[in-house]
């Protein structure tokens, strides 16, 4: 499959690997573009590959004055300071970041399994064994959000990506939020059918907010709905809220009869509405009879062989992708280069209209606070120092600012205070 990337994208050649100083910034010329293959609310996602070491990740791009117009700015600075502090099997780490004057970079593992709304759009029938395996992985990745305060806050099948032999790994954390010890979340954040009942009532009347449980609900949603291929409620993004707490008072939950009554049962406990009783820790997955048989070692190494394999021989993504990347972006990323020179070429001149000003105004402070991350260079420095631990920067996650709720007021600084915070 790489191969042919690289072949259908005129990667293959036998050129040398150019040379980059290992003390350089990483920036837009370290890659090679292949194609487009995805879109979601912060940007636009692409094969590269990265030509001094030839291996090959996802690069998801985020454009600087539209993230300022959609006031989008802090999610994506909150989502670089999460991932930058984590590392695990089942997560999409983060390998870089980086910044021109157009553009946000984030490059991260390259997962061409595609993601799970994707199979579901393409009729795959996920069997018990298959989605055993899938919570198994996800409770590890969840228990190991939860040691750093993390709550994702949007798990669904669209933000569960496959690797190429079937294993899940978790992305989009530009939602997420930091709590620390009893502090409680309480803005609304997620995606509606997804969403835990506590959250809903935190919005409609001021509740206790809510914590790490709400991870565990969206796990029982997307468990439920690789099962049966669809979800338990009727839930929609035009659903009102109050509407949605009515369903979760009046409608009960219907399992299929032909589910073994283990799965039904951990299902069950985790659609619990009450997160007191909800199973919401790894330790109470474990404890599940269901999942007694588990080698969680195993499980861990990616030794258990997942029971559905997505096709090798192609892209398990829309193709509509690259057409819209060539066709219908008004700045395509495979024209940047040219497109920075002639603009450094021109006269500069800006028009003095107080929007422009208050734009370069935001955009300057961007390009100040953005954070600029290389995990293979904070590797090496690790070990010239003896470190044993490739994530010693998980403390600079606590210390960096206070991601609470999503509510950092530090992030951009006092230089932007209109379009560009929340």
């Amino acid at each position: 499959m790489r191969r042919r990337l690289r072949a259908a994208m005129g990667g293959g050649h036998s050129h040398r690997a150019p040379v980059f100083d290992e003390n350089e910034d990483v920036n837009f010329d370290h890659f090679q573009i292949l194609r487009a293959i995805g879109k979601g609310s912060f940007g636009k996602v692409c094969i590269v590959q990265k030509r001094d070491t030839k291996k090959m990740y996802a690069m998801k791009y985020m454009n600087k004055q539209k993230c300022i117009e959609r006031d989008e700015v802090r999610n994506v600075f909150r989502e670089l300071q999460i991932m930058q502090g984590l590392e695990h099997p089942f997560l999409v780490n983060l390998w870089y970041s980086f910044q021109d004057e157009e553009d946000m970079f984030m490059v991260v593992d390259l997962l061409l399994g595609g993601d799970l709304r994707y199979h579901l759009q393409q009729s795959v029938h996920f069997n018990e064994g298959t989605v055993k395996l899938y919570i198994c992985e996800l409770a590890l990745s969840l228990d190991y959000l939860q040691r750093y305060h993390i709550i994702h806050r949007d798990i669904k099948p669209d933000n569960i990506l496959l690797d190429e032999h079937g294993h899940v790994h978790i992305t989009d954390f530009n939602i997420a939020t930091i709590v620390k010890g009893s502090e409680k979340a309480s803005s609304m954040a997620g995606t509606k059918p997804y969403m835990a009942p506590e959250v809903f009532q935190a919005f409609m009347d001021g509740g206790p907010g809510y914590s790490y449980p709400v991870d565990w609900w969206s796990l029982g949603i997307t468990a439920y709905e690789l099962l049966r291929g669809w979800r338990p409620y009727e839930i929609h993004s035009a659903t009102p809220i109050d509407e949605i707490l009515n369903m979760f008072k009046i409608e009960r939950v219907h399992y299929s009869s032909t589910w073994c009554k283990g799965m039904i049962a951990l299902l069950k406990k985790l659609l619990t509405k009450d997160p007191e009783c909800r199973l919401s820790s790894l330790t109470d997955i474990q404890n599940s009879p269901y999942l007694a048989d588990v080698n969680w070692d195993a499980v861990l190494e990616k030794a258990v062989t997942p029971g559905f394999v997505p096709n090798k021989g192609r892209l398990n993504c829309d193709p509509t992708f690259e057409l819209e990347e060539m066709i219908l972006e008004s700045k395509p990323l495979h024209k940047k280069k040219k497109r920075l020179a002639k603009n450094k070429s021109k006269d500069g001149a800006k028009e003095g209209c107080p929007l422009n000003v208050h734009l370069q105004q935001c955009l300057e402070t961007v390009r100040k606070e953005f954070i600029i991350f290389n995990r293979e260079k904070l590797r090496r420095q690790q070990d010239q120092s003896g470190q044993t631990s490739s994530m010693d920067s998980r403390a600079s996650l606590q210390s960096h600012g206070k991601l609470q709720d999503g509510r950092n007021n530090n992030l951009l600084g006092h230089g932007c205070t209109r379009g560009c915070s929340s």
